[in-house]
């Protein structure tokens, strides 16, 4: 699945859909296996030996989270990708995500740019949801730029910066439950996430506060096949936000060298994005658009990515509102 999104990514990376880039299928797949394995179902398919598509549906389920609380997903979701060479598959993927979500109102996100599969999805009567167009729609957008010219990230006062290898990793994991309290994340899902290949724990960046706390954290995944680093999940305590510390994380990419990579990417919502130390977020890839519901009402504004917890100031990495 990672070879994939390299080899979409290196001819048309504005087909690669936001829940298929390099290293959200780790991440994803690590701190969700143990917990979400029986909601999940995964189809692959091949041309010779080499992967072209596969579709990953999540399906109802519960999640508990870090407070107590416990939340019930009704819908099923769709993250997916397909190689523009054989497109032909996206009405296989359609008709295999149908057949095992019958009778369950469903949703799928792809991209604004791939026209055709927006027109087969239609065709297999799904609606794009209105809430997803515009500048101010709800949509996930990736963007990207060089590292030749890299601000030094500066920090406020008494905060460093530390790895994941440095601080261990419950102050790691504990790091992403605080930025989105409440969360279902645990120490058992982030063992899963460090135990896929990209996975590194010295690209696993975190800001220590001079009390102690792991104010933020990013995980930088190396695609180095593309020579580029995605920043995926990004998150701040809610105690130290507006302090510069995400463009300052983002930052710890310097000029590239140490990673020899020659881009940097994240995806962002509709608030602009900061990149870093004040700079512009580099130049737009491409942006999802929800393709809509078959099986049940509309869908709401809320796809993955977006959803009301992002609106009120929480970072990224929720699935359908479940963290």
């Amino acid at each position: 699945m990672q070879g994939l999104a390299q080899r979409v990514t290196a001819v048309r990376p504005d087909l690669a859909n936001s829940d298929a880039s390099f290293g959200e299928p780790a991440w994803t797949w690590g701190k969700g296996h143990a917990c979400d394995g029986e909601s999940r179902r995964r189809r692959l398919w091949f041309s010779g030996d080499e992967l072209v598509a596969w579709g990953w549906a999540c399906l109802p389920h519960r999640v508990r989270r870090s407070d107590g609380s416990v939340k019930d997903v009704t819908s099923a979701y769709l993250a997916d990708q397909v190689h523009p060479d054989h497109s032909e598959l996206v009405d296989e993927v359609i008709d295999w995500y149908d057949g095992v979500t019958v009778g369950i109102e469903r949703t799928v996100v792809a991209q604004a740019a791939d026209e055709f599969a927006l027109k087969r999805w239609a065709a297999h009567g799904y609606e794009t949801d209105p809430a997803s167009l515009g500048d101010t729609g709800s949509w996930i957008q990736l963007n990207e730029r060089d590292l030749d010219d890299v601000e030094r990230p500066v920090l406020p006062d008494g905060f460093r910066f530390r790895t994941a290898d440095e601080a261990g990793p419950r102050a790691a994991g504990q790091a992403h439950v605080d930025a989105r309290a409440p969360s279902t994340y645990t120490a058992e899902g982030y063992e899963g996430v460090r135990r896929t290949p990209p996975y590194r724990g010295d690209l696993h960046v975190l800001v220590e506060a001079p009390d102690g706390t792991m104010a933020a954290s990013t995980i930088m995944w190396l695609d180095e096949a593309n020579k580029t680093a995605q920043f995926e999940p990004v998150g701040t305590h809610p105690d130290y936000r507006r302090l510069g510390l995400g463009p300052s994380m983002n930052g710890t990419c310097g000029s590239g060298d140490q990673l020899r990579t020659r881009h940097a990417r994240t995806n962002c919502r509709p608030t602009p994005l900061v990149f870093p130390q004040g700079t512009s977020g580099g130049s737009p890839i491409g942006r999802s658009r929800s393709a809509g519901t078959r099986g049940g009402r509309r869908c709401s504004p809320r796809t993955p990515g977006m959803c009301d917890c992002h609106r009120s100031g929480r970072s990224f990495g929720c699935r359908r509102c479940a963290h």
